[in-house]
């Protein structure tokens, strides 16, 4: 029982190692913050997008491949990559003159 223990501890903190850098991006006046999010290249990363806005708002990126509406008051994650250097833009689905911003893998 103890080895058992001690192998889903051990399996258990190589999981934590493993974890995808988190990045955090906000969603306030139909603007996100910050407007260009810098991230390493080949490495998937965890992004967390916090709508702090009363109203929806969808994540959107043709070049990530990526969509997702973020109700008012809410936080959702979206992971992203391995992406090769270069520079992907998004917006907001809803608000798309004013909510623009672009993720930059170096």
């Amino acid at each position: 029982m103890r080895r058992m223990a001690l192998g889903m501890a051990f399996v258990a903190g190589v999981a934590s190692a493993q974890a995808a850098p988190e990045y955090t991006l906000v969603i306030r006046d139909h603007l996100f913050d910050p407007a260009e999010l810098v991230i390493p290249s080949d490495t998937r990363v965890k992004l967390v997008v916090h709508n702090q806005d009363a109203t929806p708002e969808e994540f959107e990126s043709y070049e990530l491949n990526r969509e997702k509406v973020i109700l008012g008051g809410r936080k959702a994650t979206i992971y992203i990559g391995p992406l090769s250097p270069g520079t992907y833009p998004f917006f907001g689905e809803f608000n798309p003159r004013t909510a623009q911003g672009k993720v930059i893998v170096e």
